[in-house]
């Protein structure tokens, strides 16, 4: 079962809840791992499939105890990506041609790019993902610094304007930033732009972009897709009381073409993929928090 059909309420299958004993023993076990730094992902030595390999959901909601916020941005990544979502950026990118270059223009670590150019499928020659180093200097590091696939991932120290990218991820732009005004000037073909409109209760920052970053694409380029992955508030600590609660958070997804590029092929009908390891914690608390809510409805104390 993938995650879209559980938070879309298809047909529901709760037979996995009957492991959920065991399966919350390894995951607390994978957890403490990684709090632990015993886990594989903190040890750069190891090929980038063996780093995330049984990584926690937790850990991609949560950054580590010890990171110095003051320092540090979050620990592996600032979201927890979806398998069918680098699916459907592949897709659309490959239609552009053959090698296309991706640039990623706030890379962190790595983490998220390589994710990508491990769906491209092609290797660092091909010039799969361009992680941009100086594109936006002012960033936090990673507590992770170095998380990526060197197979299909590298960094670049050129600037923007000396690329020819033909796509642009734009994965968590900083706050109150515009990459927009750049990308238009390049008539960069695809843009895909991953954000959060939440902004901070206090200062009304928001916690990712502008507004301008979508005006600013004008008449100029189209929206050729868009979802919205939505993390439900308290997702692990209603479902494991130990676990720290989380504010509710909203994803958003947006896939711009430039008006120079033809028509494109819809992402419908992809063939199913496997899914990442994270996104089996993530499929087993959805599942626990839609039992829940059922029993809940039928007026049963849970």
């Amino acid at each position: 079962m993938s995650t879209s059909e559980i938070s879309k309420g298809s047909a529901i299958n709760f037979e996995p809840l009957r492991h959920m004993e065991s399966f919350t023993k390894d995951m607390f076990n994978r957890i403490i791992d990684f709090q632990e730094r015993k886990h594989h992902a903190w040890n750069t030595n190891l090929s980038f499939e063996a780093r995330i390999k049984g990584l926690p959901l937790h850990n991609l909601i949560f950054s580590n105890p010890d990171r110095d916020p003051a320092t540090h941005s979050a620990t592996v990544a600032p979201y927890f990506p979806l398998r069918e979502e680098m699916q459907k950026f592949a897709f659309y990118i490959r239609q552009l041609g053959d090698s296309p270059v991706v640039c990623d223009l706030f890379p962190g670590n790595g983490f998220i790019g390589s994710l990508l150019g491990g769906e491209l499928g092609g290797d660092v020659n091909d010039s799969t993902v361009l992680g941009l180093e100086n594109f936006a200097e002012e960033s936090s590091p990673n507590q992770i610094e170095s998380f990526l696939d060197a197979e299909h991932f590298s960094y670049s120290s050129e600037a923007l304007a000396k690329l020819n990218c033909d796509a642009a991820l734009v994965s968590w732009p900083l706050s109150g930033s515009n990459p927009s005004t750049e990308l238009t000037l390049r008539q960069t073909k695809i843009i895909i732009y991953i954000f959060t409109q939440h902004a901070d209760e206090k200062t009304q920052q928001r916690q990712t972009g502008s507004d301008e970053m979508i005006t600013t694409l004008g008449e100029h380029y189209r929206l050729i897709d868009s979802w919205d992955v939505v993390r439900p508030k308290d997702i692990l600590h209603d479902v494991w009381p130990d676990m720290t609660p989380s504010i509710a958070e909203t994803r958003h997804v947006h896939i711009y073409a430039h008006n120079s590029v033809g028509d494109l092929q819809p992402a419908q009908g992809l063939p199913p993929v496997q899914c990442y390891d994270w996104e089996k914690d993530l499929q087993m608390a959805l599942l626990a928090l839609q039992a829940k809510s059922d029993v809940e409805g039928r007026g049963f104390p849970t």
